[in-house]
């Protein structure tokens, strides 16, 4: 293992969207266990210094791998295609539409049950974001439309801790 490696790399793992999520924890567990500093305590100050270095770059490539959204980032980063989602905002026209659409669902929600509905979109525009990633990037070796996915999914992912406020409102 060296640090600069990649997070999967890293972890032993294929560089694809596709994981298991248990198999990246196991991973984790075991890769904490070999860098954990308490295990250099013999081999003096600096060894254990080295030990949190790698401690805290496992730590780091676990947030990565094990979120889906932070792992489509990630590979599309690798692959070229950065999300530079603060400067590219373009989005297809139809899920420009959606979000309108959504928005406006939330402005007029009166009950939980309205809630409830829009989650539900949300869930399934979210499966079908997810899946996009996966067939761009595993199937299709296009980090570019990936990137374009991930970019939506993370309105996706904002939009729903909208509507989870909207729910907590409601609850008042």
């Amino acid at each position: 293992m060296q640090l600069q490696s990649d997070d999967f790399e890293l972890f032993g793992l294929p560089a694809r969207f596709a994981q298991e999520r248990a198999a990246i924890d196991a991973r984790w567990k075991e890769l904490q266990r070999e860098a954990h500093p308490d295990r250099f305590a013999s081999q003096g100050a600096a060894a254990q210094r080295v030990a949190l270095q790698w401690s805290v770059r496992i730590n780091e490539a676990y947030q990565r791998l094990k979120d889906p959204l932070k792992r489509a980032a990630y590979l599309c980063e690798l692959r070229g295609a950065p999300i530079e989602a603060e400067s590219n905002t373009a989005m297809p026209a139809a899920f420009l539409m959606e979000q309108m659409e959504w928005r406006e669902a939330l402005d007029e929600a009166g009950s939980e049950s309205d809630l409830d509905a829009l989650q539900e979109q949300l869930g399934r525009a979210r499966r079908a974001a997810l899946e996009a990633i996966r067939v761009a990037l595993d199937e299709q070796a296009d980090a570019a439309a990936a990137a374009r996915q991930v970019r939506a999914l993370m309105f996706i992912e904002r939009f729903a801790q909208d509507v989870d406020a909207r729910f907590e409102q409601l609850g008042q």
